[in-house]
């Protein structure tokens, strides 16, 4: 059964000085978004009233790599699979992608607060290093434990609160 929901994680027109919110997009809560897992609602809220969504290629590939798991071992219908990829990449053509590039991979290979990081949160969070350099007030968008502690740690801000 699909669980997604109808958000897309597009950026809404905003007011003349309506404040904004620069969002990067980590993979636990992009997959909470669509398969409608606890904290989804809060997800949904903040990819709504995003004005700019950042996503790095890896929160793109874990999420697909779940849903082809889940399919893969029963637990999601091809035709629903099929669904959320699309959701997903209707989603992701709105976000602003940054790649995997050497400035991230410097930096993930690097140590973090609260060691140790797994690899793929490493990148996560040079990624996230990466963009707020250019967007000084970006928040952190993760359902992760041990991501938003690192985050926290760094000094980067959150969501959901």
């Amino acid at each position: 059964m699909i669980r997604a929901t109808e958000a897309h994680g597009c950026a809404p027109e905003r007011a003349p000085g309506q404040e904004s919110l620069n969002l990067y997009a980590e993979s636990s809560a992009v997959l909470a978004w669509l398969l409608g897992e606890p904290g989804a609602a809060a997800v949904r809220k903040a990819l709504a009233k995003a004005t700019r969504i950042v996503a790095s290629d890896l929160t793109l590939v874990e999420c697909d790599r779940v849903l082809i798991r889940a399919q893969t071992l029963g637990d999601l219908r091809e035709a629903d699979g099929a669904t959320l990829r699309g959701l997903l990449n209707s989603a992701a053509a709105h976000w602003n992608l940054l790649h995997v590039d050497r400035p991230v991979v410097e930096r993930a290979r690097q140590p973090f607060p609260g060691e140790p990081v797994r690899t793929m949160d490493a990148v996560h969070l040079a990624s996230a290093l990466v963009v707020g350099a250019a967007l000084s007030d970006l928040v952190v968008l993760s359902l992760d434990a041990r991501i938003r502690g690192a985050a926290r740690q760094l000094g980067l801000r959150l969501a959901p609160a």
